[in-house]
């Protein structure tokens, strides 16, 4: 994802608290739904006018309101009043660059994650901030752009599917974590993969291409670290914060996010490890075979030195020489090149040269 450094530079002169949009130059356009539920009715609907998300608020059921895009800053900046959300929170929420953090207010908790796929069109990773506010009736969640990651949570909500239709916002706000943290799994499994396939070509036929794909790999575990350290500090915060929004049957669920997000650390450093491995092999691969064709060379070099001196001494032109005019001159010397390789071979065999 490509970071407009133009928009940074701009927000830099700006006092904090300033809404200004920081992140991907192709953002889409802003779209606000509404998932309003609890264990009796169900209400979703598309959200054309700001204002018809304010009446969702004095519900005594759970709402769910969802921003995919971050160009409306005027309607994100009219929720955030309604909400009554800090100024700096709306900042964190515009500047696409945080790491996964929590900030806990007196009304509402404030979460970023990072969230991660893989994009099975071109086929490469891709990454997103999502932003989620958890409030005593709302979750509010913030999208770079729309995606169909959360759709399966979608219709859990809609089929009343496991128990999350009879529990809080503290809970959806767990499954929506869950979610992006099953997506980090997703993307181990993929990299495992391409780990096993690169461990098989290493072994097999090692080639110029494995290098940039080990590199590339490294770089994406990275981008994974640096997403999963800071999530596991947040749900180490959330564990740990005695907040009234979060009830106590929510937290067997959180210590479990917590676990998973301890699988995810150790699943990364274990490939990381298994890289850098497969490289030092991919290296002293290369290195074997240079040194068997350098062995090759040496071996065939020496061969024709002797033959060489040979072919020098019977080569100089001077009128009085041994066996100059002699008829058998030139087969016995070609029988003497012949049985010094002979020789030679033998030799290098015994050694073990060859």
């Amino acid at each position: 994802m490509r970071i407009s450094l133009r928009r940074i530079s701009q927000k830099a002169n700006q006092p904090p608290g300033t809404p200004a949009y920081v992140g991907a130059e192709e953002a889409t356009p802003t779209v606000i739904s509404v998932i309003d539920y609890d264990a009796e009715h169900y209400e979703t609907k598309t959200i054309t006018q700001v204002e018809e998300a304010f009446p969702f608020k004095e519900t005594p059921s759970v709402t769910w309101l969802n921003i995919a895009g971050l160009r409306g800053i005027e309607s994100i900046e009219r929720i955030a009043h309604q909400y009554d959300i800090h100024p700096l929170v709306i900042e964190d929420i515009l500047n696409t660059n945080q790491r996964p953090k929590v900030d806990v207010f007196d009304k509402y908790i404030f979460i970023v994650l990072r969230m991660m796929r893989f994009d099975e069109t071109q086929k490469t990773f891709t990454h997103e901030q999502v932003s989620l506010i958890l409030g005593p009736r709302f979750v509010i969640t913030f999208n770079e752009r729309p995606n169909d990651v959360l759709d399966g949570l979608r219709n859990r909500i809609r089929n009343q599917e496991g128990r999350i239709r009879k529990f809080g916002p503290d809970y959806l706000a767990y499954a929506l974590i869950d979610v992006i943290c099953d997506q980090y799994f997703a993307l181990m499994e993929r990299i495992g993969e391409s780990v096993e396939e690169i461990e098989d070509t290493v072994m097999g036929k090692p080639s110029q291409s494995l290098v940039q794909e080990i590199h590339r790999l490294k770089r994406e575990l990275i981008s994974l670290r640096k997403s999963t350290w800071p999530l596991r500090e947040a749900l180490g915060t959330l564990i740990r914060e005695e907040h009234d929004l979060i009830q106590n049957t929510t937290f067997p669920y959180l210590r479990d996010l917590y676990d998973h997000t301890i699988q995810i650390i150790d699943m990364i450093e274990t490939s990381r490890d298994m890289l850098s491995g497969l490289l030092d092999i991919y290296l002293s691969s290369v290195s074997n075979r240079m040194n068997e064709v350098m062995k090759v060379l040496t071996i065939i070099a020496t061969i024709f030195i002797p033959l060489t001196f040979i072919a020098g001494i019977y080569g100089m032109n001077f009128e009085f020489m041994p066996e100059l005019h002699w008829a058998w001159g030139y087969p016995a010397a070609c029988s003497v090149m012949l049985a010094v390789v002979i020789v030679m071979l033998v030799y290098f065999r015994r050694k073990k040269w060859l």
